[in-house]
Formats: structure tokens, sequence, C-alpha cells
């Protein structure tokens, strides 16, 4: 009897410290301007693997990472800005680096009308690439949104929306998802009701190029938070914008709301858009709940070589890069990135919370 209540004892003391894990990464615009896809081209195919092979094992070794399409895969012709169709080897490429759902929502999802959207939705099911955003129809919305995804014993129930579409309607049937608080608030319940561990909202909103977010995110980051959701990450100026882990009174971590990511990869040059960040946050489960352990950032620069009279565009790792300017094939270029990496830590030490950056990783040239 006494071993028999001590094994009990003992089991209630574990089950009470055991725990689930769950890492996520979030990354900003995948951008395609027509210089990238004749960067990529290879004769008949585009290669894209390339871009991201900095990045890849860092990508990879998240439980969920997930990114902004801000592009369409409407096929052949290919282009870039102000209307977007990308090869599908990015999608591809996207999917081999690691990332699990890219979110389709956002300005530039009607660049192609009706077959961007529906042939983005098809070429993404085909590369078992999870997504949300945009659908097919109104049917088709209320069978998959939100999107729920489950890891690691972990259920998450992911929204999405955009301030617009530049001014393009989404032809009818197919739907994008727009700011609507209305709206919202009745998907937030939906989601709710599947009982979700936590809930993501991906926001494409903002003004362009300005690193202060302003009003309506602010008033809208609170409607999500003060509605239950828990986690809110921001896309469209292309520039970064803080970062914010809000605590309770408890001192326990509440909430997140990542303002911009900036660009993930793209050709842009005004100031401040040659590269942005990637979040990393872990969460935690036990029987008494969930609770956001960690949050951190790692800034990212697309880095443009020439090779071989060929143009080239890689996701560089800042931290792991910004003291090895033998890496850079010259020297303007080295200066660049520490420049983009002054003007965004200045920023970030300034108006982050609680949301420090990450420790560089050896060996990831």
């Amino acid at each position: 009897m006494r071993i028999s209540l001590l094994f009990m004892a003992l089991f209630a003391a574990y089950s009470s410290y055991a725990q689930d894990t769950l890492s996520l990464l979030f990354a900003g615009d995948v951008m395609q301007h027509q210089s990238q896809i004749n960067a990529a081209q290879r004769g008949d195919v585009y290669e894209y693997d390339e871009c991201f092979s900095m990045l890849k094992d860092r990508i990879a070794a998240a439980d969920v990472a997930i990114a902004n399409l801000e592009v369409t895969l409407a096929g052949k012709p290919y282009s870039g800005y102000p209307q977007f169709s990308a090869p599908d080897e990015l999608a591809q490429a996207l999917g081999n680096a690691g990332f699990d759902v890219l979110i389709t929502a956002n300005n530039h999802s009607c660049d192609k009308g009706e077959r961007g959207i529906l042939r983005t939705i098809r070429t993404l099911d085909r590369l078992g690439i999870g997504h949300t955003g945009t659908f097919r129809s109104p049917a088709e919305r209320d069978s998959l949104y939100p999107l729920i995804i489950e890891k690691n014993n972990f259920r998450l129930a992911i929204l999405s929306y955009t301030y617009g579409t530049n001014g393009i309607p989404a032809p009818p049937p197919a739907v994008v998802n727009l700011i609507d608080t209305v709206q919202i608030a009745a998907d937030i319940a939906a989601a709710k009701a599947q009982s979700p561990d936590v809930m993501i909202a991906f926001m494409h909103w903002g003004e362009e190029y300005q690193q202060q977010p302003n009003k309506q995110q602010k008033t809208l980051a609170d409607f999500f938070i003060r509605h239950g959701v828990r986690l809110v990450i921001g896309s469209h100026p292309h520039v970064l914008q803080r970062m914010e882990c809000r605590y309770d009174a408890d001192s326990a971590a509440q909430s997140v709301v990542v303002y911009s990511l900036g660009n993930f990869i793209s050709n842009q040059s005004a100031k401040n858009t040659g590269g942005g960040a990637i979040a990393h946050i872990r969460l935690l489960k036990n029987d008494t709940g969930l609770t956001i352990d960690k949050c951190s950032y790692q800034l990212v620069w697309t880095y443009k070589p020439v090779t071989g009279k060929r143009r080239r565009f890689y996701v560089a790792p800042v931290g792991e890069l910004e003291n090895n300017p033998a890496f850079f094939t010259n020297e303007a270029d080295f200066f660049k990135m520490k420049d983009f990496a002054k003007n965004m830590r200045d920023l970030y030490n300034k108006e982050n919370s609680s949301f420090p950056e990450a420790a560089p990783q050896p060996n990831c040239e």
C-alpha cells in the first residue's frame, strides 16, 4: 500500500511538472521582383533553394514555421512589381527550407485576378504547404477557416487578414480575408469553438516604409488580445516595427505583438527595406495551461552578389556574418548590411519589450 501511495504521489508530482514544448518561427514578406525571377531562371526551370540555404537549418528546426507569401502563383508569364506572378519553384523552395504555412491574404492577393487566387491555392495544396487567407469560395472558407495546425500536442488556430488588395476586388466566388472587426469577432468565436491552445492572427496592415505602427495597428492589436488571441504577427510596411511581449499582473508572458517583420527576401532598395527579422517564440503547456516561455528575434538581410555574371539572392543571417567581411564579394555589400543592422538594432533596443536578439549560430554560412 505504501509503495502504491508513493507511486501515485510521484506520478502526480511528475504530471504537474510534465509539459509540452512548441517552437514557432515567423518570417516577413516573401517578394519576387523581376530581377529575382531572372536570377532564378535556369533554362526552363527556376532555382530558389539557394536563396534560403543559409537559414534552412534554423527554419527546419522550428516545430512550425510561417511566412507571408506576398506574390501569386498564377503561372506564366511570370512578373514582378506591380502585379506579381512568381514561379511555383519559389513556393517549393520555401517548403524545402522548412516553412509549414504560407499566408496568402495581402495587398497583392488579387494581382492576377481569379486565376492568381485559385492557382496559388491549388499549387500550395499540391506541394503540401499549409496556407490561409484566400479561398476558392465562401463555402470553402467556412469549412477550412480558421486553419488548424496540430503539433507536439498543441492545437493552433491561425487567422489572417489584409487591409486591402490594391483596389482590385476579389472576383466572386473567390474570397480574400479583409480587415473587418465584426467578421473577425465572428471568426474568433468560431476558432474558440474548435478548442485551440492558442490563436495566432497574421495581419497585413500599417503604412509602407514607416517604422512606427499607426493608430489602427495598435487598436487592432489590442482588439485581438482582448478577444483572446495570444500572438499577433504583422507584415506589409516592408521595414521593421517593434516587437512586444506583454505581461499580466503575475509577470507571466500573456501575449505577443510583432507589428512588422519587414522583408524576408526582396529586391527593394529604399532605406531599411533590405532585410527584416525572424521572430522565434516558444510555447509551453502543462496541466495549468499555456505559457509564452521565450521570445527572440534574428535579423536577416537580402544579400545580392554577382557571381559568374549572374546576380544571386540569399537570405543572410546578419548575426553570423556581420563580423566576417571576407564572406562578401565586395566591401560595399558588407557595409550595407552593417548599416541595416545598426539601424534595426537602434530601433529594437529602444522600442522592443522583452524581445531580445537571438544569439548567433555557428556555421550558418
